[in-house]
């Protein structure tokens, strides 16, 4: 089996309100769909599913708020990344750093929201 892609990630995070303001606004998701226990906002061309954990509808054995690693690939450069997360008073943790991503060389710093998972907001320096 030769896997195209991931379409869907599941963030467990412990207020739905405050987690979708924060990606709506820090990273211009638009919500997809909304229930009581989770929200759907659309992640470029993928779903980032934020749910409240042990519920009726999750599947997964155990969840935690603030377990999440995930990498954002962004499409601008790091100078006006750490402009806007900073216009956000989005706390950065370090400065940015040269790594390997899947395509490329990317320039990456890390954040974190509200309930302390962790995000890597990338660029690919040959872009």
């Amino acid at each position: 089996m030769k896997v195209k892609r991931i379409e869907r990630l599941t963030i467990t995070v412990s207020d739905l309100k405050a987690a979708q303001r924060f990606y709506h606004e820090v990273f211009d998701m638009p919500t997809i769909s909304e229930s009581d226990d989770n929200i759907t906002l659309r992640c470029g061309h993928n779903e980032l599913i934020l749910s409240l954990g042990q519920t009726e509808t999750s599947r997964a054995k155990k969840t935690t708020p603030g377990s999440a690693d995930l990498r954002l690939v962004v499409g601008d450069n790091m100078e006006d990344i750490l402009n806007h997360l900073k216009s956000y008073f989005v706390n950065i943790l370090g400065e940015p750093v040269i790594k390997q991503g899947i395509d490329g060389q990317i320039l990456a710093v890390n954040i974190t929201d509200d309930d302390g998972n962790l995000i890597e907001v990338s660029t690919y320096s040959n872009r």
